[in-house]
């Protein structure tokens, strides 16, 4: 299967950045789009709104679902569940793509942020998962794809953001969790996880702003590479920890100067690799 045509993709986190490229990628193919964010009306710092996102699905050749959803509230998710059910019949892939990043110390972090990135990027990950699940139950190939690093227990990793770093590694624990728990039920559960640093709003904001965008890849490159996971046979394609470089490579794409945001620059590793 090299396509996602007609199928129905759940992704939370998006109406911008890696969010979006990835329903992006799966309109080209004709696919059904439920868009799960926050944002309804224009932020100052914050490009589009899930209608504008909706918007340029449609364009792609998709068809789109706008919900607006925090994802904190598990309520909210069933709804957009439900709502998802209602419009497209079926869901065949969950991206559990929404996350909140605040870069501090033990001392530094205070509880409401500690609090969020554990709700946001653990949490949810968890209550989408659990809610989609008896309709992913019903479809032929169905995946659970979350943005998440490999789990790699080396202290330097967790030392200058000791929270940030348990609310990703929660994420990919799910991974490891529920692709054993779901392989006897062909459901596949793969993280993926950017091998540099990938432009979006919060490398823009938060993480080095023009000087680190220059030095990144565009969100393109990790759609590329989910659509290529989420397109595998999810009974032959589970518990993996993909690196969006080595997932290209497998299919064959050795020209990754497409994906630089300044081609001929030298690019910045992300975190966790």
């Amino acid at each position: 299967m090299t396509t996602l045509a007609g199928k129905t993709l759940f992704i939370t986190g998006s109406s911008r950045g890696i969010g979006k490229a990835i329903a992006l990628r799966a309109a080209a193919d004709g696919a059904n789009i439920t868009i799960i964010g926050k944002t309804a009306e224009p932020h100052p710092k914050l490009a589009g709104t899930v209608f504008t996102a909706a918007e340029e699905i449609e364009a792609a050749g998709g068809k789109a679902l706008p919900c607006v959803t925090d994802v904190r509230e598990e309520d909210q998710i069933a709804s957009a569940v439900k709502k998802t059910i209602e419009a497209f019949g079926q869901i065949d892939i969950l991206v559990n793509n929404a996350s909140a990043i605040f870069l501090a110390g033990t001392a530094g972090t205070p509880a409401k942020r500690f609090d969020l990135m554990h709700s946001v990027n653990v949490r949810a990950t968890f209550m989408a998962s659990q809610h989609c699940l008896p309709h992913l139950l019903k479809v032929a190939n169905p995946h659970i794809l979350n943005m998440s690093p490999p789990l790699n227990m080396e202290a330097k990793w967790f030392a200058p953001h000791v929270a940030y770093t348990m609310s990703k590694f929660g994420m990919s624990m799910c991974v490891l969790g529920m692709a054993e728990e779901l392989r006897g039920q062909c459901v596949a559960v793969n993280a993926l996880w950017p091998k540099t640093v990938i432009a979006t709003a919060a490398v823009q904001n938060l993480l080095g702003g023009d000087e680190m965008i220059r030095h990144s890849r565009k969100p393109t490159i990790v759609a590329d590479a989910a659509h290529a996971i989420l397109t595998r046979n999810s009974r032959e394609c589970s518990g993996n920890f993909f690196v969006d470089e080595e997932v290209l490579a497998e299919e064959g794409v050795t020209d990754l100067e497409q994906y630089a945001v300044t081609p001929g620059e030298s690019l910045v590793p992300d975190f966790f690799l």
